[in-house]
């Protein structure tokens, strides 16, 4: 898996945030991004917007040959907008929001017992359906591995032991995840209001 360094991951949240903002304001992407992100890949990416700590839209895209300045750009706009499980954000929530980022590894089969919590996300797929938990989601509900892939399983619209069946593929991989907090200054993210950010939804 590629690294990524405090100035990238910079980056790329403020692409992100650029387009969150387009995506509210005009419903639109941004129109350009910084260059140096252009070269930036990845083997897939989630968005994920959290309010006042909770949940709020997340979005994520796997398996694109896209840089990944452009796959933020799209998940962004899309956890603003589409996220079946909420109302889409409104100008007025902007300020309240923070982006956080999970840029992933490329998925590899796993056993089960080679699962190791809040370092592995999971694809379960059947039959057509598919379902994927990032890494952190079994760290916040403090689940054992089991528990994680069982929900995985879940989430796809499978039985909880649908990963028993000899057909189940079940990959894992890991993922660089960061958030505005922890990589922009205490006066960026004074700044990240619609009406006081230096982002602009045409920049």
């Amino acid at each position: 898996m590629f690294s990524l360094d405090n100035r990238e991951k910079h980056l790329l949240l403020t692409v992100a945030r650029q387009a969150l903002i387009a995506a509210v304001e005009t419903g639109m992407s941004p129109e350009s991004f910084p260059s140096s992100t252009n070269t930036l890949e990845c083997a897939g990416v989630f968005v994920t917007l959290r309010r006042r700590g909770r949940l709020r839209g997340c979005i994520g895209q796997l398996g694109s040959k896209e840089p990944a300045v452009e796959i933020v750009a799209y998940a962004a706009r899309s956890a603003a907008l589409h996220d079946p499980r909420f109302a889409a954000v409104e100008r007025h929530e902007l300020a309240e929001i923070e982006i956080e980022l999970s840029i992933l590894s490329p998925p590899a089969e796993i056993a089960p017992e080679a699962i190791e919590v809040g370092k592995h996300g999971l694809i379960v797929s059947l039959e057509g359906r598919r379902g994927l938990l990032l890494p952190q989601v079994a760290a916040e509900y403090s689940w054992q591995a089991l528990r994680f892939l069982e929900e995985t399983c879940v989430k796809a619209g499978l039985e909880r032991n649908a990963w028993k069946n000899p057909q189940t593929q079940i990959l894992g991989f890991t993922a660089h995840v960061f958030s505005e907090s922890e990589i922009l200054s205490e006066s960026e993210m004074g700044k990240l209001g619609p009406a006081k950010s230096g982002y602009s939804s045409s920049t």
